[in-house]
């Protein structure tokens, strides 16, 4: 795949560190890797993006934001409260497809879930997977509550008629409880789709160097890295 977007089933699920780790790996392939956030929100200019975020940890990547807002708010709303043009699919789509001229890889990241809005008009991530006619990867939470989102997530995708690449845990805990170790099972199952990683919490916090070198082994072979989803839910099995 040349564009890739990736959407989280809500705030606060791990997307940008797991765009990370997916750039990383990519990297470590020799991929050239671009990373496009469209709509970066509750950061003022001289504060450091997603996007920021992301080539910290990874290194060589190139970055684009379209657009900054300062209020922690859905790009919708946040461009109208700021009095700044928002952001629509089409510049979404644009934009992807031109570092895709000579990237290997472009991640699209969004902000927060599918189909939080970029304008008033409705427009959405899933609109701008849709003009690019790429796969989308969703990142979900671990623990009680994400098999409804998820589950959300996927159908909406197939809706569209978009294609569901995968699903990642953006941050598996280092003692996870009941319900994370029953989800490992239940998420592929409700989301009708393959379990391609799981990103261990707090990686965020890792050196560059650390992280660069862990990334490969908290993915499956078809985001690039090595992680075995039959060995995981084996130790996640009660």
């Amino acid at each position: 795949m040349t564009i890739l977007v990736m959407t989280g089933t809500g705030t606060e699920v791990g997307k940008t560190i797991t765009t990370a780790a997916v750039a990383a790996t990519a990297l470590a392939a020799g991929r050239s890797v671009a990373v496009l956030k469209p709509a970066q929100t509750g950061v003022t200019p001289d504060e450091r993006g997603d996007a920021d975020e992301v080539a910290r940890l990874t290194g060589a990547v190139t970055t684009l934001e379209l657009a900054r807002y300062p209020e922690p708010l859905a790009p919708a709303t946040a461009a109208r409260r700021a009095g700044l043009a928002p952001v629509r699919p089409h510049e979404v789509a644009e934009a992807a497809a031109k570092l895709a001229t000579d990237h290997d890889l472009v991640l699209v990241e969004g902000a927060g879930g599918l189909l939080v809005r970029f304008d008033d008009a409705g427009g959405t991530l899933a609109d701008a997977a849709r003009l690019l006619d790429a796969p989308v990867l969703v990142v979900a939470s671990a623990g009680l509550g994400t098999l409804n989102t998820t589950e959300l997530t996927g159908r909406e995708l197939r809706h569209r008629g978009l294609d569901f690449a995968g699903l990642v845990i953006g941050s598996w805990p280092d003692d996870p409880d009941l319900a994370s170790r029953c989800n490992v099972a239940d998420l592929p199952v409700v989301a009708g789709t393959a379990l391609l990683g799981a990103v261990p919490a707090g990686a965020g916090s890792r050196t560059p160097v650390d992280f660069r070198a862990a990334a490969p082994s908290w993915l499956a072979p078809d985001l690039g890295g090595s992680w075995d989803a039959e060995a995981f839910s084996a130790r996640c099995a009660l």
